[in-house]
């Protein structure tokens, strides 16, 4: 089906403090997340490409080693393979795409 609802996705909660809905398509993943202040994002690497686009609030990004704190607007391109973490400085809304598409997230 190639339209969707957000609000209708399953909401799935994959670390504490981190809620998510993803939408899959054949090359790529779109996730939104609604993220609890203070919660964090452990460090770990994959081999997708990410963009991490704040919607609204604080998200500290760490992308090998070099650390940034994302506001409204924001975006950061995580490599494939960089380890990556992070920490929600505030309530926030990221949308995160990924390429591939995370199987894994299915």
């Amino acid at each position: 089906m190639p339209f969707y609802e957000r609000e209708e996705l399953e909401t799935k909660h994959l670390i504490p403090g981190f809620e998510v809905r993803f939408v899959h398509g054949e090359t790529m993943t779109l996730a939104y997340w609604n993220i609890d202040e203070g919660a964090k994002l452990p460090e770990h690497a994959h081999h997708h490409e990410q963009i991490c686009n704040v919607i609204n609030g604080e998200f500290e990004l760490v992308i090998n080693g070099e650390s940034k704190i994302l506001r409204s607007g924001d975006v950061g391109v995580i490599p494939s393979n960089a380890v990556h973490s992070g920490v929600a400085k505030t309530d926030c809304t990221v949308i995160d795409a990924f390429s591939p598409v995370r199987d894994d997230y299915r």
